[in-house]
Parts: structure tokens; C-alpha cells; sequence
């Protein structure tokens, strides 16, 4: 095998920020190892990579000369994947990571729309709203109830190693693509999902996959946005945006609501990841108090977050920023959360004596303001976060100044 060969497509970092947007609790399968994020997606393992002015990416297809390093799992047993004419990986990548829109001036829409996004959206470029697999997505947010990113991402890794066919090795490392609707109507798979730590989700996630594999096999495609269609299919209108969304959306959201384990919030998630429904607002916990703190929320009949207020808190941001309300909303979620800082700030601030040297005596006022990393459980509707969040202390201390 020869040396990999990297491709690339110019894409500056407030155009796309790979390490922002794949780790907001959108997709829950991607892999970094090092300065490179890996997924199994249609049939390849497709690696990425950025720097400042390019996104870098490069495909590994099944190889069937290729041996596992370890028996296989009790997925599919075959590495086999379409031979393909022409190599679409950048089709692909234009496509999964919505490429297509110019954030810059989209950031300039919400911004001009929005002095509290204007303030807080600054910090985070390059934000994107992904075009992924409806049924990933669908599985992915109901594996989200009471749960974190983490164990959201570790019962995915389970549900693709054990079901899911096996694309292909990075190194060492087996990658596992989405299983079928099919084959987790099993009637064995409640039970073993159970096994592999999936609790109550396992019922949902097998029931769900009987009512889904039941449908048409294009069901879940058909209630998509046609401005957003599948990859390869041509985009068409999808009508004037309502406040209320547009009538698609609505009746995607009605549909999804039949399925086991899917409420209002789970619905929002897959219309707006896995449906191309911009206009969709999901509001969970984290989503509400920012609706109250920047918003005017939580006052009056919107006190608390019943299913009027849910609406409410949607259809005022809709009327913000339009039928991207949905992309715009997910930007203030990531701008509001410390795990997207780079770095722990560790800030010294000492108070400078002016004039001729200081008598030994005098104290010098120090304050040292340190970020610590907490872990805890996150509620059902907090299943965006992720685990690991910081907050803030301050403590100020008196030193003496050596004579």
C-alpha cells in the first residue's frame, strides 16, 4: 500500500471549524485521534483534518484482502462496499458538513437580527450544521435520554461493532458503519442491547426499528426537506418559512413524534441533523435557561418549559432568524458552553505599586482566577452537553512583598 494522499478544499475556519462542530452533540460516532477525525460514512472511512485555510480529507474503502487483526464481531461478516466508478468522497464531504451555505454571511443575517447573538457568536466561527443520516440521527438522539455525549458515544460505538457491517481498519482500529432498520428489529436485539448497558433505550431503539423497517425503505427520506435532499438528489422548494416553521417541517415533527422514545426535543434533533429542517429548535434545559437569561423568558404563562413555552421559545427565534433558526440557535448552545475553551485559563493580576520602591510592608493584592473541570450526570435534556463543563472560581489572596 502506498503512502495516503490527502485531498483538500479550501475552507478557512470561520467557514468551518472541525473541532466545534463535531463535538457539539450533533453526531455521536466521530473518532479524533491526534489532529484527525475519523467515521465510517457511505461505505468508506472518511478521515478529516484542518488548517487555517484548507479542510483536508482522505478515504479508506473495504479492502477485501484486507485481515482483521482480531476475529470479527457478531456484525455482518463481510467488508464488502460498492465498487464505484468514481471516487464521490468530496461530494460526500460537501455534502455531510453543508458546505454549501456562506456562513460568513450568514453569521452577518443573525448578527443584524440579533444583538445578543451579534455578542455572543464572535467566539465561535465556523460553526456547521450537519447533513447526516436520517436514521443515525433518529437512533443517535434517542440514545440521548438522560444520557451525556460520552456514554451517547460509547453505546453507539457498541451498536455499530455489533450490528453495524465493518468498513474497514485505521491502523489497528476496526470502523463500523450504521446497521439497517432491519436488522435491529431482530427479536434477539432488545435484550442484547440491554446487555451491552443500553437500559430502557433498548426497547425504544428495537421498537422503533420494527415501525421504521416496516415503512417503505425510503420513509424516513421522504419527510425531509427538499431543499435538503438526500446526497446525489437535486434540491427543490420547500415553500415561504411560517413561525411556526414551514408545513414540511411540521409534519415531519408529527410523524417522528409516532415513534418510541421520541419527544418533541428528540423530534427537533433529527429535523434539524438528519432532515435539513433549519427552521427546527430543540430546547432542552440548557436551551431554556438561555432563553430565559438573554430572552425574557421564564416569566408569566412561559414560566416554566411546558409544551406552550417549548413552542413559544421556537417560534420566537424563528422570527429572529429566520428558516436557519434552527443552525443559528445551535451556535449560542456551543457559544455558551466553557468545554469549548482550548485552553484553562490560569489569570495573575498583581496590583503595581506606582512611584519610588514599595515598603516591605506593604501587601501586595493578588487575584488568581483558575478554571476547574467538574463531571457530572446530565439530564435528559441536557444530552447536548458535554460531561465535562467548567466553572469559574475566584479566590484573592494576600502576599507580602519580599524586601
Amino acid at each position: 500500500m502506498g503512502p495516503i494522499v490527502w485531498k483538500k478544499l479550501p475552507a478557512s475556519l470561520t467557514e468551518l471549524c472541525l473541532d466545534t462542530t463535531l463535538r457539539c452533540g450533533q453526531s455521536f460516532r466521530w473518532k479524533k485521534v491526534d489532529d484527525t477525525w475519523l467515521c465510517a460514512l457511505h461505505g468508506r472511512v472518511l478521515s478529516l483534518r484542518q488548517d487555517s485555510e484548507h479542510l483536508h480529507y482522505h478515504a479508506t474503502y473495504p479492502n477485501h484482502s484486507l485481515q482483521p487483526p482480531t476475529p470479527p464481531s457478531s456484525a455482518p461478516n463481510s467488508t464488502a462496499g460498492p465498487v464505484l466508478e468514481e471516487d464521490d468522497t468530496e461530494a460526500l464531504v460537501n455534502h455531510y458538513l453543508n458546505l454549501g451555505p456562506n456562513l460568513t454571511e450568514l453569521y452577518e443575517q443573525w448578527s443584524n437580527a440579533d444583538a445578543n447573538f451579534k455578542k455572543k457568536a464572535a467566539r465561535f466561527a465556523g460553526v456547521r450544521v450537519l447533513r447526516q443520516d436520517a436514521w443515525e440521527a433518529l437512533v443517535g438522539f434517542i440514545c440521548s435520554s438522560n444520557n451525556n455525549i460520552i456514554r451517547i458515544s460509547q453505546m453507539m460505538d457498541k451498536l455499530c461493532a455489533h450490528y453495524g457491517p465493518l468498513i474497514g481498519y485505521v491502523g489497528s482500529v476496526p470502523y463500523y458503519d450504521m446497521p439497517p432498520p432491519s436488522v435491529l428489529a431482530d427479536p434477539k436485539v432488545e435484550s442484547h442491547l440491554r446487555q451491552l448497558g443500553f437500559g430502557y433505550r433498548a426497547k425504544y431503539l428495537y421498537q422503533t426499528a420494527i415501525l421504521v423497517s416496516q415503512e417503505h425503505e425510503s420513509w424516513l427520506d421522504s419527510l425531509r426537506n427538499p431543499e435538503s435532499p438526500v446526497l446525489g438528489q437535486k434540491p427543490s422548494p420547500a415553500g415561504e418559512i411560517q413561525p411556526q416553521g414551514r408545513e414540511g417541517y411540521r409534519a415531519a415533527h408529527e410523524r417522528l413524534l409516532a415513534l418510541q422514545g421520541v419527544g418533541p426535543k428528540v423530534a427537533d434533533c433529527v429535523c434539524l441533523m438528519g432532515l435539513g429542517w433549519g427552521e427546527a429548535v430543540p430546547v432542552d434545559t440548557h436551551v431554556w435557561q438561555i432563553a430565559q437569561r438573554d430572552y425574557k423568558f421564564g416569566k408569566g404563562k412561559h414560566s416554566s418549559l411546558t409544551k406552550a413555552t417549548y413552542d413559544a421559545v421556537g417560534d420566537r427565534f424563528r422570527s429572529l432568524w429566520g428558516k436557519e433558526a434552527g443552525w443559528a440557535h445551535s451556535i449560542l448552545f456551543a457559544a455558551d458552553l466553557r468545554v469549548f475553551s482550548e485552553r484553562v485559563l490560569t489569570k495573575t493580576e498583581v496590583t503595581k505599586i506606582q512611584g519610588e520602591e514599595a515598603d516591605p510592608s506593604h501587601e501586595i493584592d493578588t487575584q488568581i482566577i483558575t478554571k476547574h473541570k467538574i463531571k457530572r450526570e446530565l439530564e435528559e435534556s441536557d444530552s447536548k452537553l458535554d460531561p465535562s463543563d467548567e466553572i469559574t472560581t475566584t479566590s484573592r489572596v494576600k502576599r507580602r512583598r519580599k524586601g
